[in-house]
């Protein structure tokens, strides 16, 4: 009888064991699934958000500015380096915005400062002298640092005066040349002053 008693036992032990085995067999399989339901979740969101940024009239406006902005910067692209400074200088320093023409005539390290002044110091450097067609139209003389800056030679673009004016009058020149940071500038403006360039060899 009590053979008896202690096999029910033990058998009601083991069924418990089991019973519990399966429940926690029961929960980790629920565990494993719950990624599956967060997945088809995030699909469901991700589904969402591509279909209001279809009808979502804004979403397409912002993406049209962006490529405005990328087209803006390939606007100049055309040109080259020489082209798009001689332009920028003279929208910044030209004297006269309203010219027919932009003449760029490039002077050599060692040619005189003023070739009719037989006592004229030469430039100690390459320069580029920029000028509309007409006098009154101003000149801007300048050599670039390759920094986004330049100096500015403060040369007429006809001499005036009484002449020879001595070395000592040219060498002021030189040594208060002006450094000036030349902008960017307006694009439409800068390509209108490309078209108006005509470079003097």
């Amino acid at each position: 009888m009590k053979k008896n008693k202690i096999f029910v036992t033990s058998l009601l032990v083991g069924l418990l064991v089991i019973s519990a085995a399966c429940g926690n067999s029961s929960e980790k399989t629920t565990d494993q699934d719950q990624p599956e339901v967060n997945k088809e979740s995030s699909d469901s969101s991700l589904s969402s958000e591509i279909s209001t940024a279809i009808t979502n009239p804004i979403a397409s406006e912002n993406s049209d500015v962006n490529v405005d902005n990328d087209d803006s910067k390939n606007l100049l692209s055309q040109y080259s380096s020489e082209q798009i400074e001689y332009a920028r200088v003279w929208l910044q320093l030209g004297p006269n915005q309203e010219i027919d023409e932009l003449n760029v005539r490039k002077i050599s390290a060692g040619e005189p400062i003023n070739p009719d002044d037989e006592t004229s110091a030469n430039y100690p450097e390459d320069v580029i002298q920029l000028a509309g067609s007409r006098l009154v139209d101003g000149s801007v003389t300048y050599s670039g640092n390759g920094d986004g800056t330049i100096n500015v030679y403060n040369v007429p673009l006809r001499w005036d005066g009484n002449y020879p004016a001595g070395e000592e009058f040219y060498n002021d020149i030189i040594e208060n040349t002006k450094q000036v940071y030349i902008e960017t500038g307006n694009d439409d403006k800068i390509i209108a002053l490309i078209k108006l360039q005509i470079v003097h060899q």
